[in-house]
């Protein structure tokens, strides 16, 4: 009995493999990318630049594009990009199609375009061959992560404005583009959009951008267009920011009124900080290139993958733990992190 379910999984085991490893020979598709100042929006800038890749980059501010475009290829191009900005939105996808259709108008470009195309499962049709073939979502913010009861409105709506609204804007905006390519959309979310650890806008606004990608996913399905999802670990980015982190929660702590810093006691926000600075320095990853290659596998893999999970704290901490009972997970974290001095229980 058992030994057909084995041989059953191993054959299954064996033709995921083969078919995960099948690749498009997408060299000079367009792909735009958000949040390239730093992160890994800039390594995947730059390692698709290096692959051939037409990359069109989305930056937050001028320093950032102009390094950007220092150390990359005449193939990359950037633009300014505030995710948060309706404006600067449109103004980016009309910059976008721009590009797209100078090159679709050379006729060496269209060639290859074309033959990327027309070896996509779903090509059974002729589509024209121009179009974006890859958007990856990447810009995002953590803003202040902390107790709920420190947090005002606006400490939500700015994170979710980012991490949320920005790339559900940005997707709307390049949606025709991507769809005469039969292209891919991959969002950058995170595991704290499967299980959240912590107080603040961002788990919430990942969790927001994983049930967008899943809606959106199903449908644009019919139209050729595939849609991945990155759930990194905790990693070395700016998001990551010890400096950034404790600055932003130790200004929320001067603006709390004197009842509720008494409700918690003086020294709580240094117990709370040492937890946070244990933590990070613990799981944070400084190898890039883990999250980098997945996105590259969603953008060039024949079947890209509905989730990715890089980084060894996503795969043996984050998920796992996402699949426990919620009242296990309270008691571990509530263990972890400090008890306000007036607590009940």
């Amino acid at each position: 009995m058992w030994l057909p379910l084995l041989l059953g999984a191993l054959l299954w085991a064996v033709v995921w493999w083969f078919r995960d490893r099948q690749r498009l020979p997408a060299k000079d598709a367009f792909v735009f990318i958000t949040g390239c100042d730093s992160g890994f929006g800039r390594l995947l800038a730059l390692r698709l630049d290096q692959r051939g890749f037409q990359v069109l980059a989305g930056c937050l501010t001028p320093s950032g594009a102009e390094n950007l475009q220092q150390v990359a290829s005449s193939r990359l191009h950037t633009t300014l990009l505030d995710v948060t900005d309706p404006q600067s939105v449109q103004r980016a996808a009309k910059w976008v199609e721009m590009h797209v259709k100078e090159a679709g108008e050379h006729p060496h470009h269209r060639g290859h375009l074309w033959r990327c195309l027309t070896c996509l499962p779903s090509a059974s049709s002729p589509v024209p061959p121009t179009g974006l073939f890859g958007l990856v979502n990447n810009a995002g913010v953590a803003g202040i992560i902390g107790p709920t009861l420190w947090l005002t409105r606006d400490d939500f709506y700015h994170v979710l404005s980012v991490n949320t609204l920005g790339p559900i804007g940005v997707t709307l905006a390049l949606l025709p583009l991507l769809q005469r390519a039969r292209g891919r959309v991959v969002n950058i979310t995170s595991v704290l959009g499967r299980l959240a650890a912590n107080g603040g806008g961002y788990c919430v606004s990942k969790f927001g951008l994983e049930a967008f990608s899943d809606s959106l996913r199903r449908d644009v399905a019919p139209f050729g267009v595939r849609v991945s999802i990155v759930e990194p670990g905790f990693f070395q980015t700016p998001v990551t920011n010890l400096k950034t982190l404790e600055t932003g929660l130790q200004a929320c702590w001067a603006r709390l009124p004197p009842a509720t810093q008494a409700c918690y006691g003086e020294t709580f926000l240094t117990k709370y900080l040492t937890v946070q600075r244990h933590i990070m320095n613990l799981i944070c990853d400084p190898d890039l290139t883990k999250v980098s290659k997945c996105l590259e596998h969603a953008l060039t893999a024949r079947h890209p993958r509905t989730r990715y999970s890089p980084g060894w704290d996503a795969k043996l901490l984050w998920l796992p733990a996402s699949y426990l009972p919620a009242s296990l997970v309270d008691a571990v974290l509530c263990w972890v992190l400090p008890k306000p001095a007036q607590a009940v229980y």
